[in-house]
């Protein structure tokens, strides 16, 4: 069984990740203690750290002490670094300036060394100097006291203690690019996420008080000579604010959804999947249900500019297939958009709603006509209602469309679809979209 395979076995693969998730300090007091133990095998007593090669001094308490102080302080490599790195060499500086027999224990400089340089923080710098000072002093003393080692024993065992310290200053770069890496990650996740939540809010928000205000202006002017009609028209601007809010609660829902809501896979009567109540006055309005606005409900769309007063034309091509949730969203907002539009842009103008289902895919085309020049706007409201007083005279959009048009190419670039919006050469403007079908089953992102 290869190392990998042993590591995945079930039965260690728990452990392993109990044992991960335990404080570091209980982790290095672990390590301390095993390495205290294995100071005192003999068979281990050749592998260690020796640098004096002074004539050896027979054991004693001193000695027991001074191994003690190379391998406990360990316990404290990641809390206190440069504080461990300090007791353990000093403990082996005396210890070799002694002559006392090596142990496995001198291994603790090592670790100290290497722990030094992947986890202290501050004083880097200042703190290698002073180990190097302190390197210094302990190989004139070694010479002093009669080490057979010359300069250059010295030297290569020095290297070697900075090998150790630099290849734990590396584990600490790449812990910081890695931490730096998630940290941008992390930025752009949520530069897009705000990006997104600003194009439903704008596709929600826009197109329900583009309707309301021209439903209201229409009302208003219809107040007089025909209250009953002007009745209608504010049963309409009640209708479109309770789709709103229907629609704002559905996407705060989505926002604000828990893992736990959405394993639980059933949802109280009067509530939806998002977890808001719909049985509560003026939200009576539950087609999204757990899925949000999907291209089955471009109907009501249409319908609402009619009530609007906008004379729209709506017609679908093809068989309806299964799509899914992205794709039903990017249509459904296509259309919205384009809708909104109109009503702000060619007022009482012809438009025509046009959706060709595909088997690779959906084609809208949304065109709406506008005046030519001179041409005064339509009235938003059915009978000969003067068009100043009930909004603005039209304006033509610009080339490439505003807000939520830009927010759309976007939406329907992520499908890898298509989206074209312009100006039509004999006046109003007109949008079309192509988006490929996804597969059902492919994880998608939420709505």
């Amino acid at each position: 069984m290869l190392p990998q395979d042993l590591v995945r076995a079930p039965w260690l693969r728990v452990p392993l990740e109990r044992w991960k998730e335990q404080d570091a300090f209980l982790k290095d007091g672990v390590l301390a203690l095993a390495l205290t133990l294995l100071a005192f095998v003999p068979t281990l007593s050749v592998i260690g750290a020796q640098i004096g090669d002074l004539p050896e001094r027979p054991a004693s308490a001193l000695g027991l002490g001074l191994i003690l102080a190379q391998t406990l302080p360990l316990a404290a490599r990641r809390r206190w670094p440069a504080g461990c790195l300090a007791v353990v060499a000093t403990a082996f500086a005396v210890h070799q300036a002694l002559g006392f027999a090596t142990t496995f224990g001198s291994m603790g400089l090592y670790l100290a060394l290497y722990s030094a340089g992947a986890h202290q923080v501050r004083f880097r710098r200042e703190s290698a100097g002073v180990a190097s000072a302190g390197y210094v002093v302990l190989a004139v003393e070694l010479h002093r006291l009669g080490s057979p080692q010359d300069a250059m024993d010295y030297l290569a065992f020095y290297l070697v203690l900075a090998a150790v310290r630099l290849v734990g200053s590396g584990v600490r770069k790449r812990r910081g690019e890695e931490a730096e890496r998630r940290r941008l990650a992390a930025e752009l996740a949520t530069a897009a996420e705000r990006a997104r939540i600003a194009r439903e809010l704008h596709d929600v928000v826009t197109h329900h008080v583009t309707a309301m205000v021209v439903q209201a202006d229409a009302a208003q002017f219809l107040i007089a000579s025909a209250p009953e009609r002007a009745t209608t028209g504010m049963a309409s601007v009640s209708d479109t604010g309770r789709r709103a809010l229907t629609e704002l609660r559905y996407l705060l829902g989505v926002l604000e959804a828990t893992g736990e809501s959405t394993a639980a896979g059933s949802t109280p009567r009067g509530s939806t999947a998002a977890g808001f109540a719909t049985d509560a006055p003026g939200c009576e309005d539950s087609s999204y249900g757990s899925r949000g606005p999907a291209l089955g409900q471009v109907g009501d769309l249409v319908e609402q500019a009619r009530r609007s007063g906008q004379p729209v034309e709506f017609s679908e091509r093809g068989e309806r297939r299964p799509r899914s949730v992205d794709v039903e969203l990017a249509a459904y907002r296509v259309v919205q958009e384009a809708l909104t539009n109109a009503m702000k842009y060619a007022t009482g103008r012809p438009t025509r709603v046009l959706v060709r289902h595909g088997e690779d895919g959906v084609e809208i085309e949304v065109t709406t006509e506008g005046p030519g020049p001179g041409t005064p706007a339509l009235p938003a409201a059915p009978g000969p209602v003067p068009a100043s007083a009930v909004v603005p005279a039209t304006r033509e959009p610009g080339p490439k469309g505003g807000r939520g048009l830009a927010g759309l190419r976007v939406r329907v670039r992520m499908l890898d679809g298509e989206l074209e919006a312009g100006p039509r050469p004999g006046g109003g403007f007109e949008v079309r979209a192509t988006i490929p079908s996804q597969p059902q089953q492919q994880p998608v992102s939420r709505p």
